[in-house]
């Protein structure tokens, strides 16, 4: 009885430490991203484990705020922001496959992010795979730029 006691407690601290950890990285805030050539360059490596990645771009107007995202086959990239909520400027979390809008609490699947537009999901966010990287550019970054304002 007591190895099975001692098992379940590692387990459950175990447990409780991967949420702690999850909770805490809530609160890194977005990794600030440059533009070289018109365009900003993500490595692919670095956003392909299924979590929402938070970057944030400060270009001539508003800071840009944007997430990337490994669904399925492919990186959806959305702005953090939304046609409804984005005047809360409250962006989005996730849990597990989903995203959840910080404002209204809405949840959008994964799979749909990048595709489906309007209402209270994520903004559609042009870019690109070339060459093991993520490609946004500026143009497309700016095209949010009523977001963020």
């Amino acid at each position: 009885m007591k190895t099975v006691r001692a098992v379940f407690l590692a387990v459950l601290m175990s447990l409780a430490a991967t949420q702690a950890f999850a909770f805490l990285d809530m609160f890194s805030g977005p990794k600030d991203v440059q533009a070289e050539n018109g365009v900003v360059r993500i490595p692919a490596s670095e956003v392909s484990d299924g979590k929402v990645h938070h970057f944030r771009f400060a270009g001539d107007g508003p800071e840009l705020k944007f997430f990337l995202i490994e669904s399925g086959d492919r990186l959806r990239a959305a702005f953090d922001a939304c046609d409804v909520c984005y005047h809360a400027k409250k962006g989005y979390t996730q849990d597990k496959e989903f995203v959840i809008c910080n404002n209204c609490g809405m949840r959008f699947h994964a799979s749909r992010i990048g595709d489906v537009k309007g209402g209270c999901n994520p903004a559609p966010l042009a870019h690109r795979v070339e060459g093991g990287d993520i490609v946004i550019s500026v143009a497309d970054l700016a095209a949010g730029a009523e977001f963020f304002k």
